[in-house]
């Protein structure tokens, strides 16, 4: 009875294992990428910096409520946070050069939390991109009212200062807030596009 025991509690601490190293070795093969691109990112954690190299606030800070609608993105509740955008980044996307910055409004600080990806859907598109292994999501239209719905596209997050319970690619964070903004956002989720 004693060895059953013990072999029961000896699976299942395997198992256990398992379940829980699985996500983790999921993200090895991209982890030095995200090193570096981590490392890349700290200059902007002066939101100076991000402009003057031309990432412009789109100075809402965008949170969603978690609801659910058909035909819509799905986002869990929680925030993106405020979004600076270089309009100058184009082409396929860069793993080292996200075209989207995000901060998180802190008492009177911005504190940079997220790099995005953003890439438009034009007749060129002939498959959904991705990066670290990651699909984008969407295709999906423009968020209203900083984004017009004409601009449909694709995008990845990526929470390179901030842990994210969903994970690093979820779109929202529910550890992120927008309560300390006079601009607070609450979005609805955006329309889904046929894709290629």
């Amino acid at each position: 009875m004693k060895r059953f025991f013990v072999g029961l509690i000896s699976g299942l601490l395997v198992s256990v294992f398992f379940v829980v190293a699985t996500p983790v070795i999921a993200q090895e093969p991209y982890k030095a990428q995200i090193d570096a691109l981590r490392k890349a990112m700290e200059k902007y954690k002066d939101y100076r910096v991000a402009v003057r190299d031309l990432y412009l606030s789109t100075v809402g800070c965008v949170h969603y409520a978690g609801e659910k609608i058909a035909g819509h993105m799905e986002y869990a509740k929680g925030a993106m946070g405020v979004h600076f955008v270089n309009l100058t980044v184009r082409g396929a996307p860069d793993p080292m050069k996200p075209n989207v910055l995000i901060y998180e409004p802190v008492g009177n600080k911005l504190v940079l939390v997220a790099a995005e990806w953003l890439v438009p859907l034009t007749p060129e598109t002939k498959e959904r991109p991705s990066l670290f292994g990651q699909p984008f999501q969407g295709p999906m239209e423009g968020h209203e009212p900083l984004i017009p719905t004409q601009f449909v596209h694709y995008d990845l997050h990526a929470w390179l200062f901030k842990d994210n319970p969903l994970g690093m690619f979820a779109p929202t964070n529910p550890n992120v807030s927008c309560k300390s903004s006079s601009f607070s956002l609450l979005e609805k989720p955006t329309k889904i596009v046929p894709g290629p």
